[in-house]
């Protein structure tokens, strides 16, 4: 077996390895999500930097055994703190023909495959478009291959079980589970406590799922097909307590934490969408805080409400993917108009139109900043890391009330699908959030609905609130008194304030930062959830000398006030990103910076060797 490190030790029959990349592939109906998780979560609570990176048919419920219906969850554990869930798996554990062809491209020389061997019959390899069984061929040679009879083990565990043949057959997947805890030296005990407490009242399936869990651990420890098992240690982790947490699942605590920080509840209409319907469910956990979700019948009635509990007085959110930004533009819009505080979820999915579901991408920028009629500018900040985006939703909210704006919240499939270890804060160390309402105005004095603040922020009067009493709605404001205008001398006026508005919100964001240096031959420069492949990359061409940084942009309208400044230190500036060049664009138009391009829009994230070539492809280019 090979893998992503080198071996440390060797003692016995255990081998000690820094970093280990597994990926469990099989049919959509063969819980290969739930395994990856479960194997997350071990690893998590052992000590191990944990990275993942679920992969999912787009299709309802593809045909079984078909090419589409592939289903993957990719996981890389570390001894040492990671960024990404690595390039190329070490080891494919694959439960059909389909799997293993699907996955075989994405595989080194020298990894390890682990067969389900009683799927591959003719019927499963016809669906496959195998001629004749790969196992039995010279087309897997270079790799070590291990066939494992796991749907009759499966079965054999479980003779005695009240299960019918198809619920038998359904529980392969935790012996695959308990046979690679044991490859792996992992325990058992989240797993079984998992098992006990979700059938707690269906003794029969408890019983099942337990039997064969131990069945594949007890299949690894007896049989003579595996020579040794291998070690990855506890990573030396920043003390504190810790949970393995998803983005979607970070970016909904988030949320919920700025409502609390605020002490005002949270108003979210959402309308189902992959990959942001997590962030709905999440949140509908939460009712014991006051939060309050809306599942409206479409995207537009589920953002005309959001705009609706705003004027309210809530903390009013709405969540979505690319398509459903687009029906929300007019109603995005209308919040531009009245400005009002709202954020709007936007989890990136590849497109256009309804595109690729279930695929990540990052092409939504442009239509975040200019997706909208007319001149109607907001704030966009977009999340780094599946935990960050705990910090960027609170982030969100703290500028869209403090700054009267809807704010754009810009995640991707791959950050809200993707899980990490989250180190839980000190509630003490969040921000403030203030929420300041509109009071009544003095005797003699009138109430002036647009009159601004210091940050060109006007007041948020709740409506039913004697003395404040004023027009709102989609046509143009006259200044100060909010009511309608058509002068063309007002409307210019008014989008002027409005662009100034948001541009004064520079102010109040950090400064951006480099790691690695604030000056060199190459900054690299990325969004979202580029950034572990990016740092990655970096971190390894530093090793080998370059003089390379890493900038990422979290606050993308307006962006810091040092961001030109600071690309402007660089000799080449480099920006990565999934999409055919959008931030280049930018960043060119703004500062007037020559960048190049790395760009994909193949659904998958970067793997660090494409940004590793790249930048010694522009090193060499500079050193010529």
């Amino acid at each position: 077996m090979t893998t992503a490190s080198s071996t440390t030790t060797k003692s016995g029959d255990k081998r000690e390895l820094d970093r280990v990349t597994i990926r469990f592939a099989g049919d959509s109906g063969d819980g290969m999500q739930l395994v990856g998780s479960h194997f997350t979560t071990t690893s998590a609570v052992i000590g191990n930097d944990v990275q993942t990176l679920p992969d999912f048919p787009a299709e309802i419920r593809a045909p079984a055994g078909s090419l589409p219906g592939v289903s993957a969850f990719q996981i890389s554990f570390a001894a040492e703190d990671i960024f990404t869930p690595g390039d190329r798996p070490d080891v494919l554990v694959a439960m059909n023909p389909a799997a293993l062809k699907a996955n075989l491209s994405e595989l080194p020389r020298g990894a390890t495959i682990i067969v389900n061997d009683d799927e591959f019959n003719k019927a499963n390899l016809k669906k496959a478009a195998y001629e004749e069984n790969p196992l039995d061929t010279d087309a897997l040679d270079g790799f070590t291959v291990h066939r494992v009879p796991i749907t009759s083990m499966t079965t054999r565990a479980l003779e005695d079980s009240d299960l019918t043949a198809q619920q038998k057959a359904r529980c392969k997947n935790f012996f695959a589970l308990g046979l690679m805890y044991w490859l792996f030296d992992r325990p058992l005990d989240s797993t079984l406590d998992m098992i006990n407490e979700k059938f707690a009242t269906r003794a029969t399936l408890r019983e099942a799922n337990v039997a064969v869990l131990k069945a594949g651990h007890a299949y690894g420890e007896t049989t003579e097909m595996f020579h040794e098992t291998f070690h990855v240690p506890p990573a030396e982790l920043e003390p504190g307590l810790y949970r393995n947490i998803t983005g979607n699942a970070a970016t909904a605590l988030g949320f919920l934490a700025a409502s609390q920080q605020a002490g005002t509840p949270l108003f979210y209409g959402s309308y189902p969408i992959t990959p942001a319907s997590d962030v709905l469910h999440e949140l509908a956990r939460f009712k014991n805080f006051g939060v309050k979700t809306f599942q409206a019948e479409d995207e537009i009635s589920a953002v005309c409400a959001t705009v609706g509990a705003a004027w309210g007085g809530a903390l009013a959110l709405t969540g979505t993917s690319g398509p459903g930004l687009a029906l929300k533009g007019e109603a995005v819009g209308m919040a531009v108009m009245v400005e009002l505080p709202m954020v709007i979820i936007n989890v990136q999915r590849g497109g256009p139109s309804t595109g690729l579901p279930t695929k990540t991408e990052q092409a939504d920028l442009l239509q975040a900043i200019y997706g909208r009629n007319g001149e109607s500018p907001l704030c966009i900040v977009a999340p780094c890391t599946p935990s960050d985006c705990f910090t960027m939703a609170i982030e969100a909210f703290r500028i869209a009330v403090k700054h009267m704006t809807p704010v754009i919240y810009l995640s991707d499939g791959y950050l809200g699908n993707g899980a990490e270890p989250w180190k839980i804060p000190d509630v003490a160390s969040l921000p403030a959030i203030k929420v300041a309402y509109a009071t009544q105005p003095g005797e003699g004095e009138e109430f002036l609905p647009y009159k601004r603040d210091e940050w060109l922020a006007r007041p948020w009067a709740i409506p039913g609130t004697e003395g404040l009493e004023h027009r709102i709605g989609t046509l143009e404001k006259q200044d100060l008194t909010g009511n309608v205008s058509y002068d063309p001398a007002n409307h210019q006026h008014m989008t002027d304030l409005r662009a100034a508005k948001i541009e004064r919100i520079a102010d109040d964001i950090p400064p951006l930062e480099a790691f690695g240096g604030d000056s060199g031959e190459l900054a690299v420069v990325g969004w979202g959830g580029t950034y572990g492949a990016l740092r990655s990359a970096v971190t390894r061409a530093q090793r080998r000398g370059a003089k390379v940084s890493h900038i990422h942009l979290r606050h993308l309208n307006p962006m810091p006030k040092n961001t030109g400044e600071l690309l402007s230190r660089f000799d080449k500036v480099l920006v990565a990103e999934l999409n055919c060049g959008q931030l280049r664009a930018l960043l060119r138009a703004k500062f007037l910076i020559d960048c190049a391009g790395l760009n994909k829009v193949a659904g998958q994230p970067f793997r660090v060797s494409e940004v590793e070539a790249k930048i010694d492809e522009l090193c060499a280019g500079e050193k010529n």
